[in-house]
């Protein structure tokens, strides 16, 4: 993922207005973040539990979405698959985030929904090197593998909120 500033993260954001894209908190320890070990910046809003943030590289530029987790996501700890890293060694809550589509399909209430690791660790999910499963197994080949297949599912939600076809 490309270094985004401050600015253009904010910039970014297409399902909310640009008086709450400049209202919304930025991640904290963005000064610290590896931009190269990102296929998304993602983060939770301190303020709001339920409320989360997600960029998104793509190829029309960086895509920001306002996420907003369910109740039952929050309560429940029930064990889910994250559709985004797909890691099925979590150790972590994944919890269905839904977004307000961003135009006028927003503004008339349509909203999509994933099911996505609860504090967005998804990057580091996907560069955990795998168990071998067998001999010869090239884990260093699965975790490409993951990275590419986190980085396509995340810019297919973000086309999904968008409205554009992948």
């Amino acid at each position: 993922m490309e270094i985004l500033s401050p600015q253009q993260i904010r910039e970014s954001f297409v399902n909310c207005s640009r008086s709450e894209a400049e209202e919304l908190p930025l991640p904290p320890g963005l000064h610290e973040v590896d931009w190269a070990r990102r296929e998304y910046l993602g983060w939770r809003d301190p303020r709001l539990p339920q409320r989360g943030y997600v960029v998104i590289p793509t190829d029309d530029g960086p895509v920001g979405i306002v996420l907003r987790a369910s109740e039952a996501s929050m309560r429940s700890h029930a064990p889910s698959m994250c559709g985004w890293c797909q890691d099925v060694h979590l150790t972590n809550d994944v919890w269905f985030w839904s977004a307000r589509r961003a135009g006028a399909a927003g503004r008339n209430g349509d909203t999509v929904g994933t099911l996505v690791c609860g504090a967005f660790e998804c990057s580091a999910n996907v560069r955990r090197t795998p168990p071998p499963s067998y001999v010869g197994f090239d884990a260093d080949l699965v975790v490409e593998e993951r990275i590419a297949g986190l980085a396509q599912r995340a810019r297919r939600f973000a086309a999904t909120v968008v409205g554009a076809r992948i």
